[in-house]
């Protein structure tokens, strides 16, 4: 995470990253532990990107966009939902029957949200703002990811202020957490 460019070439560089991941955990048999190792680093990508969705993009989008409050609030709550299928996930072993459903509910999310956000309110951000305000952005984005959780914590704040206040604080505990356990390490 954090790539350089527009807040679009940076979230859609996430996006195929964490393509790449899930690409790895379908090609492994049902059961093989590397599953779980995907999906813990697919996790802490999709928690720093949203976080950093929350908190940097989805504003812009309400400023921008005439419909912008409508939208946001759309991304938002497939996040919402995203979120609490990773915080199932979170404490389920790959050898579970239950990952492979929620390994696979997570995907559909997140593929269906990038799908939407890549073909719909990409394009619509990208000729309401200038080349300025986009660029502003990735520097925005990149910052969030830096300091945002790497975990699910589908009952925290995510609109700003709070979740702005929030993040930090929470990203470094997780980061901690990881560091102890291991999580998200190749």
């Amino acid at each position: 995470m954090g790539h350089g460019g527009d807040v679009i070439a940076e979230l859609i560089t996430d996006h195929e990253e964490v393509e790449e991941l899930f690409g790895r955990i379908e090609a492994l048999p049902p059961g093989d532990e590397q599953r779980k190792k995907y999906a813990d680093q697919a996790v802490i990508e999709l928690v720093r990107h949203s976080v950093a969705e929350e908190a940097q993009l989805y504003p812009a989008v309400r400023e921008f966009l005439p419909d912008g409050d409508t939208v946001a609030d759309k991304e938002i709550e497939d996040h919402a939902e995203a979120e609490r299928t990773m915080k199932e996930l979170e404490g389920v072993g790959a050898r579970d029957p239950e990952f492979d459903r929620l390994i696979g509910e997570l995907m559909t999310e997140i593929r269906s949200h990038v799908r939407d956000e890549e073909d719909n309110l990409f394009p619509r951000l990208r000729s309401a703002a200038s080349e300025d305000e986009l660029m502003k952005l990735g520097d925005q984005v990149r910052r969030t990811k830096k300091t945002a959780p790497t975990r699910p914590h589908p009952s925290a704040p995510d609109t700003p202020p709070a979740n702005k206040l929030l993040a930090p604080g929470a990203g470094m505990v997780d980061r901690v957490r990881d560091a102890v356990s291991g999580r998200g390490k190749g």
